[in-house]
């Protein structure tokens, strides 16, 4: 047990050192702090926007999905897909706009563009509230797997605690630099580790090819939907791929990334970057039908992974890869404390309570919203038990709803405040009833955040329609903004053909 204790605390020292010589490297402004001052390098800049998609949520959440409901989860190749060619199509123009207009959070652009304080209030608290349940997947994820690791040493709550108090230390010094840099080497854990997990347990029934062999002459309604018990289907199926992908793309997290990037070029690759990531998720199917196979009968389907690491690896290369687990938690909970304190900061403390606040106050505001943000969580994660995946399924759900006045505001100019409000507003709403109301099912088996898509892009236009369009002088800045992005891109696309010729 005391190498696995050992394996925990190096993973756990590791982003401390890295916080601060990230904090070394800091000019000490709060853009340096909220978004590295526009300056993250393409390196930096997909390992962090690829640990922070990927999660507990995708590393212990995809093998108890694949162990209990058969293949429905595949469905992560196709949105990851989705993701990195909305990453490229939707965070570029962000990228774009936030350097124009000095943008740091979701509420400054939409505030903006829509010229409006309640879409901005409205857009900020839903990053806000949604954001938190999955915080608390990361954090319960995570301090489960460090738990597991050290053989029972470190029990649940202290390994909460740990792993909170490593994160509020490392972001409080080092803000969203030492995040990208930690994630560098995490991210590569992680995905690696994974990966080589599937292999080396499905050893256990003679290697990959013969456990899908075993599968298909055991257990063929693991192999097709609606899966084995009969509910995962392609309404779950299509759910998944839609809601995870626009409510991850959608998290404050990953739109401070967009402003954060140094050279725009690098959104032209995420496309083929995050679906090459999603190969990973193929040790996860190795590992779960593996245990479908050996250990049927688990009652918690979110420890199938470490129950079958620490059955079938030697104890340091298992305590190895639940920490690269316990990594993909902390690359997503590090970036989702920063980015909810960042929202906090700047679109409440500075807007409405002290816009003359200095860069010193604004990073301590900042800071100390960490904390506050990181013992709500800490508390969820300790008594607000829910599986993995149906806990983030309702956070995405909510944040996926800022889609529609986004791709609103960057694709049609008809779209004003009202339409945002009501849409939002509908959204959300009849997200969150057939969520929570007790015996009211979603219709056609769709999750309900599915349904809240499709009632706020109906009020979203008819809304926006049928009352006064934006003022022309609002409408025609971000007209010719996006218009010189255009032109932008077609001067560099002409320009590399030419270099290609």
């Amino acid at each position: 047990m005391s190498v696995g204790v050992f394996i925990i605390f190096l993973f756990l020292f590791i982003p401390l050192v890295v916080g601060f010589i990230a904090a070394a490297r800091s000019n000490n402004s709060s853009s340096d702090f909220f978004i590295q001052g526009r300056n993250m390098g393409s390196v930096a800049a997909f390992f962090t926007v690829a640990a922070t998609w990927w999660s507990s949520f995708a590393f212990l959440g995809s093998n108890a999905s694949f162990y209990t409901e058969g293949p429905v989860y595949l469905t992560a190749f196709a949105w990851n897909i989705l993701f990195g060619y909305l990453y490229y199509i939707v965070g570029k123009r962000v990228w774009y706009l936030g350097k124009k207009f000095d943008y740091v959070t979701p509420s400054d652009f939409m505030g903006d563009f829509y010229d409006n304080e309640k879409v901005r209030i409205i857009v900020g608290a839903v990053v806000t509230i949604f954001t938190i349940p999955y915080l608390q997947i990361q954090l319960t994820g995570g301090a489960y797997l460090i738990e597991v690791a050290s053989g029972g040493v470190i029990p649940f709550w202290l390994a909460a605690f740990l792993f909170y108090a490593v994160i509020i230390v490392y972001v409080w010094v080092g803000g969203i630099r030492a995040i990208a840099w930690t994630d560098i080497i995490y991210g590569a854990i992680l995905f690696f580790g994974l990966l080589f997990s599937g292999i080396y347990i499905s050893n256990a029934v003679g290697g990959p090819v013969s456990m899908f062999s075993e599968m298909q002459r055991l257990h063929p309604e693991f192999l097709t939907l609606p899966g084995p018990d009969g509910t995962a289907g392609f309404s779950s199926w299509i759910s998944l791929c839609i809601v995870t992908a626009l409510g991850a793309l959608m998290g404050p997290q990953l739109w401070l990334r967009m402003y954060a990037v140094k050279d725009g070029q690098l959104f032209n690759l995420m496309p083929f970057l995050i679906a090459l990531v999603a190969v990973t998720y193929l040790g996860s199917v190795l590992i779960s039908w593996t245990g479908v196979l050996e250990m049927p009968g688990i009652q918690n389907a979110d420890q199938v992974l470490p129950i079958m690491v620490t059955e079938y690896m030697p104890l340091a290369l298992g305590a190895l890869i639940l920490a690269g687990g316990a990594a993909a938690a902390m690359s997503t909970s590090n970036s989702q404390i920063h980015a909810v304190s960042t929202v906090i900061t700047k679109d409440f403390y500075q807007r409405y309570n002290n816009p003359k606040a200095s860069d010193k106050k604004l990073t301590k505001v900042s800071r100390y919203a960490i904390l506050i943000f990181s013992i709500i969580a800490y508390f969820m994660a300790l008594f607000v038990p829910g599986v993995l995946v149906t806990i983030g399924l309702v956070a995405f759900g909510g944040t996926a709803q800022l889609i529609v006045p986004t791709l609103g505001a960057l694709f049609w100019k008809r779209s004003n405040a009202n339409g945002a409000i009501f849409g939002l507003v509908g959204g959300v709403g009849i997200t969150l009833i057939l969520t929570f109301i007790p015996g009211l099912n979603s219709p056609l088996g769709l999750n309900p955040a599915m349904w809240g898509l499709a009632l706020n892009i109906v009020l979203f236009i008819a809304v926006s329609l049928a009352t006064a369009p934006r003022n022309e002088k609002v409408v025609d800045r971000f007209d010719k903004a996006l218009t010189a992005f255009k032109n932008e891109e077609e001067g560099t696309q002409e320009a590399n053909e030419e270099k290609a010729l």
